[in-house]
């Protein structure tokens, strides 16, 4: 259904390490007709009216920002923990090799707003189960999540749906 956008992505194999295939949106970033149409085809998967568009650090940023303009939201930025000035709200998670955290300002936003959690890829889920967490500990309602690449191998989005979360992903590559 999204194969044209599936051809913009540029596979490196071996990076970060051997035997990854790592999917690099940023040929898909470079090509003005690919962006449009990826920001068009997640916005119209949006279901009902969201306050708050989060991003996940970093590339999440950008597919956050680009929706909320057509959803009219606003843009809730969960980043590393230690990078947000102000008073914050944080949340741990698993590494496959040891522990990181997540943060977003504790104002952040006002119990009770809907809000739809962004990011580039979905994998192990981790992080974004570590954001889903942290939103509905500020009060959020999150309720759908939307990737533009999904690894359905490494079972993220089906943790996701687990936790009572629409998942929508424009497509996916199979395997790591």
């Amino acid at each position: 259904m999204n194969d044209d956008l599936k051809a913009l992505i540029r596979t490196i194999p071996d990076f970060p390490r051997p035997g990854i295939q790592f999917r690099d949106i940023t040929t898909l970033l470079l090509d003005p007709a690919g962006l449009a149409a990826t920001v068009e085809r997640m916005v119209a998967a949006t279901q009902g009216p969201v306050d708050l568009v989060a991003g996940i650090e970093a590339r999440g940023f950008l597919f956050a920002a680009a929706l909320a303009v057509p959803l009219k939201a606003g843009v809730l930025l969960i980043r590393k923990d230690g990078k947000l000035p102000g008073a914050t709200i944080a949340e741990d998670y698993a590494l496959e090799y040891g522990q990181d955290r997540i943060a977003m300002h504790e104002d952040a936003l006002v119990p009770g707003q809907r809000v739809l959690l962004v990011d580039d890829l979905i994998a192990t889920g981790g992080t974004a189960r570590a954001a889903i967490r942290l939103l509905r500990k500020a009060g959020a309602d999150v309720s759908q999540a939307q990737f533009v690449i999904d690894l359905p191998d490494l079972g993220g989005a089906d943790a996701l749906r687990g936790d009572g979360v629409r998942v929508d992903a424009l497509f996916d590559f199979a395997g790591h």
